[in-house]
């Protein structure tokens, strides 16, 4: 007695050549994406407010917006768009060792 089934050529299930298969990688890059900023004790609020606005192009009002709400709550966006940009900002805010991260 055997202990599989063989598969037989009229059983196997129809494959049509016309069927794509999407790549969806692209589309994911171009999701949205956010780059978070963490507090810390070592950075003074002027530093942060000058790289936030140094990385993403905000003003100084919406730096200090962003820098007061990873101060208070641990963390915050400090920007959102697609990856290729959310890497290019974290690269910038790095520059001065503010812990950052990409989340999509």
């Amino acid at each position: 007695m055997s202990l599989y089934t063989p598969i037989i050529a009229s059983d196997a299930p129809e494959v049509d050549d016309k069927t794509i298969i999407q790549d969806d990688s692209d589309t994911k890059l171009q999701a949205p994406w956010k780059v978070l900023l963490f507090n810390d004790e070592i950075h003074s609020f002027d530093e942060v407010i000058l790289q936030l606005m140094k990385a993403t192009g905000c003003n100084d009002i919406e730096a200090e917006s962003i820098a007061l709400e990873a101060h208070f709550k641990g963390k915050a966006v400090a920007f959102t768009g697609k990856f290729k940009a959310c890497f290019k900002v974290m690269g910038i805010l790095r520059e001065i060792q503010l812990v950052v991260e990409i989340e999509g």
